[in-house]
């Protein structure tokens, strides 16, 4: 068993539920810094799995929970902001806090949870840019000794993800026809499994070292055939109308002020860039992506 704990950040969502699991089973003890604890006592049945209170914008608070550990994955990140989460302030200023957090303890390796696209300059939307500028904060503490991987999946799906399974809960209500924006994106869906694998394999790979990793599923489609793909899987009869792109922004206007901003006008400007691969990071990492067909159906039914 590798003795040295992994410290894990944002390891209550849906990737990190899944990377602890994989992570604890093959012998890897992991510490996981959480706000609220209380709120995750289930977490605390994982053998192998230490959960701490801590302030993750603390850098010295978290300092101190970092020590002893021998790697640092940052997992956090937010599609949508609220008055108390901005886009800058968790994929920004925690990674500063973060890396100088990491310099103090000693911890010499950090896995970058990323996005497809994101680009500090160019990203089409804040939520791609400040996950870029975030990307870019990390891997500059390979300057400082800390050896850096970061990953950049397009859409995740698997078990509790939040992107078939929301489509299945809306599809499932709607009276019969359901309005779609952006129907013309392009994705190329990732599974969940193979990000953890990624993380996994990046590991204790020093070739690794200093790399960003897109990763994407083996298939690219239209979003609009992935709803309707949701649809057949449910066995909802529902018809899937893609809105032009005028009603497109209007219904992110409108939604964002809906519960849980289900789409949200930066939502729109993300999906105007294709979230599909130009490199094939899984294959870089000897791994084979795994396609909807093999996974989907088994959760949605």
């Amino acid at each position: 068993m590798n003795k040295t704990p992994i410290c894990i950040l944002g390891g209550t969502g849906f990737v990190g539920r899944h990377l602890i699991n994989a992570l604890t089973a093959t012998g890897y003890p992991c510490r996981l810094i959480l706000r609220r604890p209380e709120r995750y006592r289930d977490l605390r049945l994982v053998p192998g799995l230490e959960v701490r209170p801590g302030d993750l914008f603390d850098a010295e608070d978290l300092g101190r929970h970092l020590a002893g550990c021998g790697t640092v994955i940052n997992l956090v990140g937010i599609l949508n902001e609220t008055r108390t989460s901005r886009f800058e302030r968790v994929h920004v200023e925690l990674v500063e806090h973060l890396v100088a957090a990491a310099r103090t303890a000693g911890v010499g390796r950090l896995l970058q949870m990323s996005a497809l696209h994101a680009d500090a300059l160019s990203g089409g939307s804040r939520y791609l840019r400040s996950k870029g500028a975030g990307e870019d904060l990390a891997h500059r503490a390979l300057e400082s000794g800390i050896a850096v991987t970061s990953f950049q999946p397009s859409v995740i799906f698997g078990r509790g993800d939040r992107f078939f399974n929301r489509f299945a809960g809306l599809l499932r209500i709607v009276p019969g026809f359901f309005p779609l924006a952006c129907p013309n994106a392009r994705l190329a869906p990732v599974y969940v499994g193979d990000v953890v694998a990624a993380m996994h394999t990046a590991l204790a790979d020093p070739a690794t070292h200093g790399q960003r990793y897109p990763l994407c599923g083996p298939r690219v489609f239209r979003l609009q055939e992935l709803v309707e793909y949701t649809a057949a899987t449910i066995d909802r009869r529902v018809r899937v109308v893609g809105l032009g792109n005028g009603l497109s922004r209007l219904q992110a206007r409108v939604f964002e002020w809906l519960p849980g901003q289900p789409f949200t006008r930066d939502n729109y400007l993300s999906l105007q860039t294709d979230n599909v691969c130009t490199r094939d990071g899984l294959a870089e990492l000897g791994l084979r992506a795994t396609d909807i067909a093999a996974v989907v159906p088994g959760y949605l039914r």
